[in-house]
């Protein structure tokens, strides 16, 4: 009976599984511990906040607007706007982000010419194309280099995803369930944000503490067995659930702890939240943050959507930036926006799409900021209708790349697994991994 009631606390929990357990709780679920060796590059970044555009953002009416391209490509999108920086402009409904173009760069020629969601979501975030092994995507390659194996001491998991996991394929790839990310359920924008192992909706903390206190009187078999390391480990995963639940860790996700004024400024949505619940965990020396920012598959009625969803965008992403670099974060911070491609630059007007936009993957947008990428610069371009790379062409294993670089991970090092093959952090056939010099 005690240790089935033990059961059911582990399973409730599931060990607050994808993560956050701590490394105590770690050793029960994981022996593998995988050695990843420091890089000898000097970091510049020390965290990343990754902006997923779930289903795949229209790069015309964004961040590459073609004003000339006729109606059947931009649609009443037409008057792009200037930004802060001679010479870029943005969608016109992107009035905030516009002051921000000094913070950020955008790559215009992003491609790898798939167009399913599966596949190019993978293409993207881990820079290999599929085969034979499922490769991890960055932000478990950072947890593995930035994480516990490396001394990281959070207060929660070195890789999070906020909301919702990205489900398109396995995150943490040949690395294993150690590498996933903790997604924290709930709604930031909600009070409580109902973080999953960690807030319990309907459940008050008395009656948690109670709950507490039955399981300990129940456990005698833990108690007839002192010094037993098996009930040991267990005893100090419980410690530290129970430590996420009431300690330091729930603040953290406590937005009521901002100004008013400041959550206002982010937007009172999920994804305005979202963004500044990022920066407070990269702000707690998280390493890697997901947003995964749904609603951008427009198949059907594109244009009412970007005027409901493009001003959410630009609210939340453009204080996030603002604030980073008001806090002085903005230097150690990678600023990530991507999807897995871009949208058909002409738009579908009949039915049943009804004046929507399917999916592109020959030539798409990609933003980075901060961590030692420079602002205010243009990568590439596409040709006058956003249909094809006219210049530059940057494959996403070039930025991620990149990005390794900046954060200390080497490109071209060795790849910890668990079967222990002879791999690298990027694929060694790609002359251009890791040099988008323009911005670096």
């Amino acid at each position: 009976m005690n240790m089935q009631k033990a059961t059911e606390f582990m399973t409730r929990r599931e060990a607050l599984r994808r993560g956050l357990l701590g490394t105590a709780g770690l050793a029960l679920l994981d022996p593998l511990r995988l050695q990843a060796a420091p890089a000898p590059s000097r970091p510049r970044a020390k965290s990343v906040i990754q902006i997923w555009m779930w289903g795949g953002p229209s790069h015309i009416d964004i961040f590459d607007p073609k004003p000339d391209a006729g109606y059947d490509y931009c649609g009443p999108l037409n008057k792009p706007i200037a930004t802060n920086v001679d010479g870029i402009r943005i969608g016109e409904l992107l009035p905030l982000l516009a002051k921000q173009a000094d913070k950020y760069s955008i790559i215009r020629s992003m491609t790898h010419g798939n167009n399913s969601h599966e596949t190019a979501s993978y293409i993207v975030q881990t820079g290999r194309e599929p085969g034979r092994l499922v490769y991890p995507c960055v932000g478990a390659v950072v947890s593995l280099f930035k994480g516990y194996d490396q001394g990281y001491k959070g207060l929660v998991p070195p890789y999070i995803v906020l909301t919702q996991p990205q489900g398109r394929f396995s995150e943490a790839g040949f690395l294993g369930p150690r590498y996933k990310p903790f997604a924290t359920g709930g709604d930031p924008n909600q009070n409580p944000f109902a973080v999953e192992g960690i807030v319990a909706r309907g459940i008050t903390d008395q009656r948690q503490r109670s709950r507490r206190e039955l399981l300990g009187k129940l456990d005698s078999l833990g108690d007839s067995m002192p010094g037993n390391p098996h009930f040991e480990k267990f005893r100090q995963c419980e410690e530290s659930a129970y430590d996420l639940m009431f300690g330091d860790a729930r603040k953290l996700f406590d937005l009521s702890q901002e100004k008013d004024e400041l959550r206002d400024q982010y937007g009172r949505n999920t994804f305005g939240q979202s963004c500044l619940m990022a920066r407070r965990l990269v702000e707690n020396g998280v390493p890697y943050v997901t947003i995964n920012y749904k609603g951008w598959d427009t198949h059907k009625q594109h244009f009412e959507t970007m005027r409901r969803k493009l001003p959410e965008m630009d609210a939340g992403m453009a204080m996030l930036l603002q604030d980073l670099a008001d806090r002085g974060l903005l230097d150690s911070t990678i600023v990530w926006w991507s999807g897995e491609f871009g949208r058909g630059p002409k738009v579908q007007w009949n039915p049943p799409w009804n004046g929507g936009r399917s999916h592109y993957g020959k030539c798409f947008s990609a933003v980075v900021a901060g961590g030692g990428f420079k602002g205010g610069q243009v990568v590439g371009s596409s040709d006058a209708k956003g249909l094809e790379v006219a210049d530059r062409p940057v494959h996403p294993t070039d930025l991620i790349g990149s990005m390794y670089s900046l954060l200390g991970i080497d490109p071209d090092g060795p790849m910890p697994n668990p079967r222990g093959m002879d791999l690298k952090v990027m694929p060694q056939d790609d002359e251009s991994a890791g040099r988008l010099k323009e911005i670096t």
